[in-house]
């Protein structure tokens, strides 16, 4: 890929996806295999005056062996250098950067139920650090191709070939084709607008049907919002949490979802692909999982906690969206998250809380904001699919007709 494209994405990534104050540090999670790339944004961010940049580097395959040879307490074991990083995170508030790359497959194999008691096991210590973190910091996730990523992508092309293909396309779902900092301003304003829309009907519920047996209603909460694009910090700080972003998304209130969601796309968990399947609900809870591939998978999934069978999100996304008009399944979430309307089990967004900083963690809860260990992405949005809003007096008004936006 030509250096100069590069040099504009990372030049996007570090100025409207982290924006990080001058002398404020940056961590940067990455593969093994993404470090010329890695030296650009670090480089970036230098000429934005950060700190200090600090490195987190990840292997899938190296991580498949320890679950394949560790044993469960040595996996679930943390480390008193590993405490002291997370307080040092909670304390310092880095701008954290991940960039993935993973295999969407890189996990078969292991054993699912050892994994899952893994995290379960480490999720108590990693908990009050990470909500000592909630909204005081700025993060983005954005990609680069990984070689086993590309192949799943386009297995037609060698090696070289694919990640080249791999780079086009993430640069173009990412709006970093010419101005990218223009698109991007651009781009929020145009989310920022579609959600205050939204925000005017104070729906109470949306229902959602589609003919491949969607049939599903979800309630919100009153003091609900919907967001999307550019988000703050509690100190004002704006930023892009996801490169690319197409969705204008709330938190639904828990307890309030029934009927049948049917996934649309392949979802890729934790290098685990779970293939055609579907989820039903009652009284809020995700009772009934299926699956033709990893359907295991997907019942660890919805009992790593007692908030992991409710929704955290829903997300409305065209079905006209440029990342879904590619064409390209890309085997990550990130993606194609962002090609379709979707929902996510596990833990809520407390920025979906209109004057969310002046509630307590247990009032929010109480609200209606599930909390979870997890937070997963699966796409529901197809071609047909329609949505209503309902209103508090009981009226339906249209929202989505045949995967697309009424207004």
């Amino acid at each position: 890929m030509d250096t100069g494209k590069l040099a504009v994405y990372a030049d996007l990534i570090v100025k409207k996806g982290l924006n990080p104050d001058a002398g404020q540090d940056v961590v940067i999670t990455a593969g093994f295999d993404q470090l010329d790339f890695v030296r650009m944004v670090t480089e970036k961010c230098y000429q934005q005056g950060v700190g200090k940049v600090w490195f987190n580097w990840t292997d899938m395959p190296l991580e498949k062996l320890h679950y394949l040879y560790q044993s469960e307490e040595r996996l679930a074991a943390f480390e008193k250098w590993e405490v002291e990083k997370l307080r040092w995170q909670s304390e310092k508030l880095p701008a954290r950067l991940w960039l993935d790359s993973d295999d969407p497959d890189g996990m078969d194999g292991i054993d699912q139920d050892k994994r899952a008691r893994t995290q379960m096991k480490r999720f108590p210590v990693i908990k009050p650090f990470r909500d000592a973190m909630e909204n005081r910091h700025q993060w983005c996730i954005a990609a680069v191709p990984g070689v086993a990523w590309a192949r799943k992508v386009f297995p037609g092309l060698d090696d070289a070939q694919a990640v080249e293909k791999l780079w086009e396309a993430i640069l173009t779902a990412s709006r970093a084709d010419g101005d990218a900092i223009a698109n991007w301003q651009e781009h929020n304003a145009t989310v920022h607008r579609r959600a205050a829309t939204l925000n005017e009907f104070n729906f109470t519920a949306m229902e959602y049907r589609s003919a491949n047996g969607t049939d599903f209603r979800v309630g919100l909460m009153p003091e609900g919002i919907f967001a999307g694009g550019a988000e703050k910090d509690l100190s004002g700080r704006v930023f892009n949490p996801n490169i690319p972003s197409e969705e204008i998304f709330t938190s639904p209130k828990r307890g309030e979802a029934e009927g049948l969601l049917v996934a649309t796309k392949p979802l890729s968990y934790q290098g685990s692909l779970i293939e055609n399947f579907s989820i039903r609900f009652e009284n809020g809870k995700a009772v009934e999982v299926k699956a033709e591939k990893n359907q295991e998978v997907l019942e660890k999934m919805i009992s790593m906690d007692d908030g992991a069978a409710y929704l955290g999100e829903i997300a409305l996304i065209a079905d006209d969206s440029p990342i879904n008009n590619s064409g390209i399944l890309f085997y990550n979430t990130l993606f194609d998250e962002n090609a379709s309307c979707h929902v996510a089990l596990g833990r809520g967004f407390d920025i979906c809380v209109r004057d969310f900083d002046k509630y307590s963690d247990d009032e929010l809860h109480a609200l209606g904001i599930n909390d979870s260990m997890i937070h997963v992405d699966f796409m529901i949005g197809c071609a047909d699919m329609d949505i209503d809003g309902i209103t508090a007096d009981g009226r339906k008004i249209p929202v989505f007709r045949n995967g697309n936006w009424c207004f």
